[in-house]
C-alpha cells in the first residue's frame, strides 16, 4: 500500500502510520499528524483547530460547519433508491461523532469516525469503495483524496494502541478534510 504514495510524501505518512505500528498507549506525535494535515492542503485550518480548547465555543462552531459540511455531501450524493436508508443512517449518526469528540471520547469517536467514512465513501464511489484497489483509485483521481482515503484506511490500527490527544489529533485530520471538502 506504501507504494501507492508519491515519494515526496512517504516520510511523513511512515511517520504519522509506522509500519510496525504504535507500542501500547502511544500513537501519532502531534507534529507529524501536522505535517500530514499539510499535505493534505489543511495544514492552517487544522493548526488552528488542534490550538482550540477542548469543549470550547470555537470548536463547537468548527464542528457545527463539519457536520453541515457532511450533510450536503450526503445530500448531494446520487445513490439507487435502495440506499437511501445507508444516507439517513449515516446522516443519523453524524450527532453521536460530534457529541463523543466534544465529551473527550476520542476511542469511542474513532470507531465512530471508521463507520462514519466507511459508509460516505460507499456513498460516493459505490461498490469501488469496497474493493481491494479503492486506494489506489482515489490515488488516480487525485493524490490528495488518495492520501485521505489512505488515512481513512489506516486510523483503525490507532484504536487499542494510541493515547487521548494522538486520537485526537489524527481525528482533527478528517475533520478538518471532510469540512473543507
Amino acid at each position: 500500500m506504501i507504494d501507492l504514495i508519491p515519494h515526496e510524501h512517504r516520510k511523513i505518512t511512515e511517520r504519522l502510520f509506522p509500519s510496525g505500528g504504535y507500542p501500547e498507549g502511544k500513537g501519532p506525535k502531534a507534529g507529524n499528524a501536522a505535517a500530514f494535515a499539510e499535505i493534505l492542503g489543511i495544514g492552517a485550518d487544522y493548526k488552528r483547530l488542534l490550538a482550540v480548547e477542548h469543549g470550547g465555543a470555537d470548536m463547537h462552531r468548527f464542528l457545527g460547519h463539519f457536520r453541515n459540511n457532511l450533510d450536503l455531501l450526503i445530500q448531494k450524493t446520487w445513490v439507487e433508491k435502495a440506499d437511501e436508508i445507508r444516507k439517513e443512517k449515516l446522516q443519523d449518526r453524524i450527532p453521536s461523532f460530534i457529541a463523543l469528540i466534544e465529551a473527550g471520547d476520542y476511542q469511542k469517536a474513532l470507531a465512530d469516525f471508521s463507520v462514519i467514512l466507511n459508509e460516505l465513501a460507499y456513498l460516493l464511489f459505490g461498490n469501488q469503495s469496497r474493493e481491494a484497489d479503492f486506494t489506489e483509485y482515489t490515488f488516480r483521481i487525485d493524490t490528495q483524496m488518495g492520501l485521505f482515503w489512505w488515512y481513512g484506511g489506516r486510523i483503525g490500527c490507532l484504536a487499542k494502541s494510541a493515547d487521548s490527544e494522538s486520537l485526537r489529533a489524527v481525528l482533527l485530520i478528517g475533520i478538518c478534510y471532510l469540512t473543507n471538502f
